[in-house]
């Protein structure tokens, strides 16, 4: 292993301190610096995980030349503005869920990127969940055969989150449901239709302009024979909450338990199998493997809502962690790179606009560049 030390800086501390510990025992990071405009709660996660450079400005961080990478965890309107700005200050970027909020954003970071030669990851943490890590496996090994469908789901409550999510329009917010539908298949999303049902309370409507409790949105796959399908609520729609994918392959197909921690199902043919999804921690560097079975925030049990929601995200934060340094110290790409993040997050962008369209159909922006390892 190289002894390559990448030295990151943490900016936004609410989610974001759930990877603190993790950098910190990461054989190639240094966990360099955090940033938050709030100075007691910058200063109280400083202390707590003995950070001693810290910053409440975000512009003073971008002009430490000590900082090699910034992961950034600020609300979803500030992650293109500020993944540009750190790009074009010569650091790494990885960020997380979604990518941007319209299409231009999406763009101007890709071409940010390709200006720079610097590395953007979108920290998509379903694609590091173990369930998606064992299908891969399945699908890698030939034990599915051929892929015949996808679907994704993405079902939440969001009352009660800062203000501005409220009336989100739900495929703003998708890439935890389209993100593995194109990642298992390695494909891009070509072209979407989507349909918008029901209405969420009128207070919520304004913010946003978008009336829908629920999204529904037919993606056809670039270059394959493939579509796939993905739903998505926010508000207003009774549902236990639930971040799923299923896959129907030739020999076998995999479908999501329908109840948090209940078990998944293999059909084999016509037969069903309750399944135990295997940990995969040992994928990892031994230094983080323990990260793949609890959080991280605190040792008194509190972690962040999402990581709550999201029954831990699938043990997936550590297997970012490592995909994003690795990807610094040995030169290559991460999944999903400033491109493919582009077509995954433009999907839901994309979706909502069908959706306000009477499901018109609308093509994805070619963000194609150079991906060679």
């Amino acid at each position: 292993m190289s002894e390559k030390k990448i030295n990151v800086a943490i900016v936004g501390l609410g989610f974001g301190a759930e990877f603190i510990p993790i950098y910190q025992k990461h054989p190639n990071a240094n966990m360099y610096a955090i940033c938050q405009r709030n100075e007691d709660k910058l200063n109280e996660i400083g202390e707590a995980f003995g950070i001693q450079k810290r910053y409440s400005s975000y512009e003073e961080l971008l002009k430490d030349p000590g900082v090699d990478a910034v992961h950034i965890n600020t609300p979803i309107q500030s992650h293109a503005e500020q993944a540009i700005a750190a790009l074009r200050a010569g650091k790494h970027v990885a960020c997380t869920v979604p990518m941007a909020t319209t299409v231009d954003e999406c763009r101007l970071i890709v071409e940010a990127v390709k200006e720079t030669g610097l590395t953007y990851m979108m920290m998509e943490t379903v694609v590091y969940s173990r369930e998606f890590l064992f299908i891969k496996e399945l699908y890698e090994n030939g034990e599915l055969g051929k892929i015949q469908f996808l679907r994704g789901s993405h079902q939440q409550e969001m009352a009660g989150w800062p203000g501005y999510w409220e009336g989100l329009p739900p495929m703003y917010y998708a890439t935890h449901c389209v993100s593995p539908i194109l990642a298992l298949p390695k494909a891009e999303a070509e072209y979407v239709s989507c349909f918008g049902s029901g209405t969420i309370s009128e207070e919520l409507i304004p913010k946003y302009g978008s009336p829908f409790a629920i999204e529904s949105c037919h993606i056809k796959l670039k270059d394959t024979d493939l579509s796939a399908e993905v739903t998505r609520s926010l508000f207003n729609t009774a549902r236990q909450y639930r971040e799923s994918f299923d896959v129907y392959g030739s020999k076998k197909s995999f479908e999501w338990t329908l109840v948090e921690h209940e078990e998944s199902v293999i059909h084999t043919g016509e037969t069903p199998e309750r399944v135990k999804i295997p940990d995969y921690a040992h994928l990892l560097p031994a230094e983080i493997q323990s990260f793949t079975t609890k959080g991280v925030y605190g040792d008194d049990g509190e972690t962040h809502l999402s990581f709550i929601q999201g029954s831990g995200h699938g043990g997936s934060h550590p297997h970012l962690v490592n995909e994003f340094i690795s990807a610094l110290v040995n030169g290559k790409q991460p999944y999903p790179n400033a491109a493919q993040s582009a077509n995954i997050t433009c999907v839901g962008i994309l979706a909502h606009e069908s959706a306000m369209n009477g499901g018109e159909k609308r093509y994805l922006p070619d963000f194609t560049f150079n991906t060679a390892d």
